[in-house]
This record gives structure tokens, C-alpha cells and sequence, in this order.
């Protein structure tokens, strides 16, 4: 862009696309304009020019202040910028600018910590959902084929997944075998990334060695809280967290529950001990949350919390594929987003075979303590709930 452009700019006023800086206390102080149009859809930063379009120019050595631009550029936000800069001498005094491209890449660009976006003439940072949006554009996680760009071969358990095969009656033992790295690429566990092997989030989730530890992947793990009351103005008397892989967080978490207060019953002279809510019913209720939940939903995690009257467990993400929350109460023809996910759980022998989940809860809940568990979705809101009454 040349100074008869950028002068143009100037006459049509700020804008979406277009900011005035009059002057800078520090170079830093362009970095949250910067990163809001690098993560938007690009646009042009003036240096000089008053927010009423009136030039006063930069009072600086202009090579000096091209140069800590350019370092800024290259240093200053989370990753490098793709920015062309340029100057012109006004007769006011050196006017600079900076012509920010869109960002592309496998996370938005963030500023000390924070994602910018623009909206209208102003640097903000996004809504949830417009961040949940912006995850989603820059790719950070869509379906369970992703692939974690940061993540190798050596981020896979491979004694786990042979273990996992093992129990599919495939024999690793037998020759002749296929190379592992061939076996993990005919499971979905990797998958080609610009010719080099990486894993994906099925990989990752199924039977990595630390699955939380990827931009992408830091809240996918259920959050356990317990309340000394019937709602959330009660005090949270006990917390867990439940992380690892799929299997690991189903298990961590039902212990969890387990270990929370059970009930005691007798008859004659024997004494019997209850759970909260019957272990079968209380295992689906969270693998349906672990497999089903919405993994393009990076920012929330599965939340899983006791009251004194019902247990309630918060998926992110609504039903896919047109299901509905009768048709999944009556054991509908199973559908999931997560199918790699959903087969890894109902093999570990942790998840009832498709469409039997909901009618095993349904059934141990009567005969527990004769009450209906609830199952809700908000569309808008985008999650799925389950709540069991307690004994």
C-alpha cells in the first residue's frame, strides 16, 4: 500500500478495518490493534494521524521506530505477524503504518495473554461464543480425525494401544505384523500433517501419554464439585478432577462419586451400604458425557456436580445428527459426532452397546429409588444435561 492509498484511508475515517494512533508511549502499545486484525480479517494501523483524521506525525528517529515495529512484529504477540510497514515524510512529520494480514495458523494470535478481535472500530476481546467461533475458523479442533499439530508419536501409549488391539482379538504377536506407525494410521490414531505423521484428537484422547497438555486439548477433562445444599449459592464442600484419557476420566470420576457419602440400609441382621446412585446408571451418565461431548467446544469442560438432592452432569454441546432427547431416552438408533471415541469406551468395556445407555439408567433409577432421571439440551447455550435424584 502506497501513501496515496494510506491518505484515502485517512479521509474515510476509522473503521473496521482501518485505526489511528496520534502517537505511542511504547511500541507494546499497538500489540492488542495487531492482534485484532490479525484475527479478523486483517486491516490497516496508522501511526501520526489524530482519531479525527488530522496528521501530527511521529516524533522519533523513523529508522529507530521502523525497526522496533519490525521487532515487535516478530516478538511481540504470540506468534510472528504478518505485517508489510512503511513510512512517508508529511510535511506535518513521518507518518508509519502497518498492514496487518489475516492470521493464519493453528490458533488465534493473542496479546499478553489475550484474544483480540475487531468489532466495528474497536479491539476487543471476543464473547465466548465469538472465541468458541474463532477456535473453530483457525481449525484448533473440529471432529475427533484432527490432527494436534504439536503433538508426535512419542505423545501415544504405545503399550496401551496394543493392548487396545489386543482386546479386539488382533493378534500383535502374529508375523508377519504391519509396522506400528502403519497400525496406528489404519485406527485413526495418526494421520498425515504436511507429509509428516501426527496424532489426532482420537489419538490424543484415546491413549495418549498426557492428553491435557495441548492448547486444544486443556479442558477436555470432567470438573467434580460437590455443594453442602440443593443449588449453586451452597458451599462447595469437596472438588476432583477427573483428566487422562477417556477411560481414565470415566473411572476417576465415578470413583469420585463413590467416595462421597453413601447411605446405609438394614434388614434383620445385615447391614448394606448404597451408593448415591447405582453404579451402573452413574458410569453411562458420564460416558455418555466423555464420548458424546463436543470437542469443537474447546473452552468448557465436562462438569459434573453433587447437590444434597441430585447428582448433574454438563456436557458441552447439543445432540447431532437431527437426535432428540426422547428418541435418546428411549434408546434410539444410536448416532454419534465421536464414533472412533464412542467404539474405544464400548470396547474398554466401560460404555453399553450403542442406544442401550439411557434405558439402563432409566431402569436402575426405578428400581434404585422409583424416580425418572432428566435428560435436557440447550441449542442456544450449546450443552446437554443429565441429572440423577439422589436415594
Amino acid at each position: 500500500m502506497d501513501w496515496l492509498e494510506v491518505l484515502k484511508r485517512i479521509e474515510q475515517g476509522e473503521s473496521e478495518q482501518t485505526e489511528f494512533k496520534r502517537q505511542l508511549g511504547n511500541v507494546s502499545d499497538l500489540g492488542k490493534e495487531i492482534c485484532a486484525f490479525a484475527n479478523t480479517d486483517g486491516g490497516l494501523l496508522i501511526i501520526g494521524v489524530d482519531d479525527d483524521g488530522t496528521i501530527f506525525g511521529v516524533d522519533r528517529d523513523p529508522d529507530d521506530f521502523q525497526e522496533r515495529l519490525s521487532s515487535f512484529l516478530q516478538t511481540g504477540l504470540s506468534a510472528p505477524v504478518s505485517a508489510r510497514i512503511d513510512r512517508y515524510e508529511d510535511p506535518n512529520g513521518w507518518v508509519h503504518w502497518i498492514e496487518v494480514r489475516r492470521m493464519r495458523g493453528f490458533e488465534p494470535l493473542s496479546h499478553k495473554g489475550k484474544v483480540y478481535v475487531r468489532r466495528a472500530r474497536n479491539s476487543v476481546e471476543p464473547s465466548s461464543s465469538e472465541l468458541q467461533d474463532l477456535f473453530n475458523r483457525f481449525g484448533y479442533i473440529l471432529t475427533e480425525e484432527q490432527v494436534i499439530a504439536a503433538a508426535t508419536e512419542n505423545d501415544i501409549d504405545q503399550e496401551k494401544f496394543r493392548g487396545f488391539l489386543e482386546t479386539l482379538g488382533i493378534g500383535v504377536d502374529v508375523e508377519p505384523q504391519p509396522a506400528l506407525e502403519q497400525d496406528l494410521v489404519n485406527r485413526g490414531v495418526m494421520s498425515e500433517l504436511e507429509k509428516e505423521l501426527r496424532p489426532t484428537l482420537y489419538g490424543v484422547m484415546a491413549f495418549g501419554n498426557n492428553p491435557q497438555q495441548f492448547p486444544q486439548t486443556v479442558n477436555f477433562w470432567v470438573e467434580c464439585v460437590a455443594y453442602d445444599g440443593e443449588d449453586h449459592t451452597a458451599d462447595a464442600t469437596i472438588t476432583g478432577r477427573a483428566k487422562g484419557t477417556l477411560d481414565e476420566q470415566v473411572t476417576s470420576a465415578v470413583a469420585w462419586v463413590s467416595n462421597l457419602k453413601r447411605t446405609e440400609s438394614h434388614g434383620g441382621l445385615f447391614r448394606g451400604e448404597h451408593g448415591l446412585v447405582p453404579g451402573n446408571a452413574l458410569r453411562e451418565v458420564v460416558v455418555n458425557a466423555v464420548a458424546h461431548r463436543d470437542y469443537a467446544i474447546t473452552g468448557s469442560k465436562i462438569l459434573l456436580e453433587v447437590f444434597s438432592n441430585r447428582l448433574v452432569v454438563t456436557s458441552p454441546g447439543s445432540f447431532p445428527n437431527h437426535m432428540t432427547v426422547e428418541k435418546v431416552m428411549a434408546g434410539g438408533l444410536a448416532r454419534s459426532r465421536n464414533e472412533a471415541m464412542a467404539n474405544f469406551l464400548v470396547v474398554r468395556r466401560l460404555m453399553e452397546q450403542r442406544g442401550r445407555g439411557w434405558p439402563v439408567i432409566r431402569r436402575a433409577m426405578r428400581e434404585f429409588n422409583g424416580t425418572e432421571p432428566e435428560l435436557e439440551q440447550d441449542r442456544d447455550n450449546r450443552y446437554v444435561r443429565a441429572t440423577l435424584w439422589l436415594q
